[in-house]
């Protein structure tokens, strides 16, 4: 066998049902206001999205939602995404989804921590964050590791342009 060395500071929760811990997995890593995002609808069809919101309620969190996110996410919701989570002052994002839900959220929690940076600058390597919102996902589909990683790659749909975005572990997620 090959030598190599693994690096997984996130904490990975197996098994059936373990969506249900979610507002315990956000309580323990210090989020009390938190932003949901997620994609088109399939989490909120099957009831994913109910149960991680339950999960939260019974936890005593406050949250609101973030849908929309499409593959190879967008820039503009992820701005979008900044000024609605600075609006209800989230100290946490939760990721429901796959890749391109994860990299919003990323991006957003970018945003949020270094308001005086735009994200597209961390994209362009005009400007290294200092500090990230922490992350927690709840995957649907593991396909693009994002959810172990510490990078996201965000389209900004008006120069189109398709960028990696401050590969820091700032954004790695908690959980």
């Amino acid at each position: 066998m090959d030598q190599f060395i693994q690096y997984t500071p996130t904490e990975v929760v197996f098994g059936k049902e373990t969506e249900n811990q979610a507002g315990a997995e956000v309580k323990k890593w210090g989020g009390t206001k938190v932003l949901v995002v997620y994609g088109g609808g399939s989490a909120k069809r099957s009831g994913l999205l109910d149960r991680v919101e339950a999960s939260l309620a019974k936890e005593g969190l406050a949250f609101e939602e973030l849908g929309g996110v499409k593959p190879n996410p967008r820039l503009a919701l992820a701005e979008e995404g900044v000024k609605k989570a600075v609006e209800m002052q989230a100290d946490f994002i939760l990721a429901v989804g796959g890749g391109s839900v994860i990299d919003s959220s990323k991006a957003i929690g970018y945003g949020v921590a270094n308001p005086e940076t735009d994200v597209w600058d961390f994209c362009l390597k005009k400007a290294t964050p200092t500090a990230c919102l922490p992350i927690g996902v709840v995957l649907t589909i593991a396909a693009s590791g994002s959810e172990m990683s510490s990078s996201s790659v965000i389209t900004n749909a008006e120069t189109k342009e398709k960028r990696g975005c401050a590969k820091t572990d700032y954004c790695r997620p908690k959980f």
